[in-house]
């Protein structure tokens, strides 16, 4: 066994796994759907710094727009300057363009892991891979609210992830300047492009696997959704002048 292999079966698959089974062994009815889902929150909160600090710069950056586009206006023959100007303002007002796309790639490999738990891991036979003080649980159901088999696609979960994924990308896009001239604008255009295109590649991989996987992203959607609305709320609050 590689150590990448090791380092990824003890710091992701097994610690998702035993959660995952932990849960579904407490939770009255043991239902495998709602096991999903506590195990979502769960991981929403160990995220909950990361997730906080991204909303706080994408809420930040709406702000810079008007600034940001005098830069891209004033340079907009001049790369090199544009982007040293860009920088300086990231710098002066302490924010990371990318810290946005952090949380992300951090789900990345959780996704990858949930994936190999759903595929193979809850077979009876493999349920060796538990902690001593992880009961087993015997057969473990694959059943949602006694309807939908998470083992398997659904269309259904499919398409509200990507619903609430449009929801989400539309919350977090940067709004025009009423005073703004309409015209060709290549943040605007890439924004657009970002607000179809995650919703569409979100719902065609949750019809392409497991339906357990469409729960766990509907459910951190939710979720991620509810913190972003709190988060601005509370910045409108504190700072009810920007608009």
């Amino acid at each position: 066994m590689s150590i990448v292999t090791l380092l990824y079966n003890e710091i992701l698959y097994r610690p998702l796994f035993n959660a995952l089974i932990f849960l579904y062994n407490v939770i009255p009815g043991h239902d495998f759907g709602a096991a999903i889902i506590a195990l979502t929150l769960a991981i929403r909160l160990a995220l909950y710094p990361l997730n906080q600090k991204a909303i706080k710069s994408q809420k930040a950056l709406q702000e810079l727009q008007p600034k940001i586009k005098e830069i891209q206006q004033k340079y907009k023959n001049e790369k090199e300057k544009q982007g040293t100007a860009l920088m300086g303002l990231y710098k002066t007002h302490k924010i990371n363009p990318a810290s946005g796309c952090l949380p992300f790639f951090i789900q990345f490999p959780i996704l990858i892991a949930l994936f190999s738990v759903f595929k193979s891991g809850l077979d009876p036979g493999k349920l060796d891979g538990l902690y001593s003080f992880v009961a087993h649980p015997g057969v473990v159901s694959n059943m949602f609210l006694g309807l939908i088999n998470l083992a398997e696609k659904n269309y259904f979960l499919a398409i509200l992830a990507g619903a609430l994924q449009f929801l989400q990308t539309k919350m977090m896009m940067p709004k025009r300047p009423a005073s703004q001239t309409p015209g060709p604008d290549f943040s605007s255009m890439m924004n657009k492009q970002m607000l179809y295109f995650f919703p569409i590649l979100t719902t065609f991989f949750a019809a392409s696997l497991p339906a357990g996987l469409a729960v766990y992203w509907v459910a951190m959607t939710v979720f991620g959704i509810a913190q972003q609305y709190l988060a601005m709320k509370k910045s409108d609050r504190q700072y009810p002048g920007q608009k």
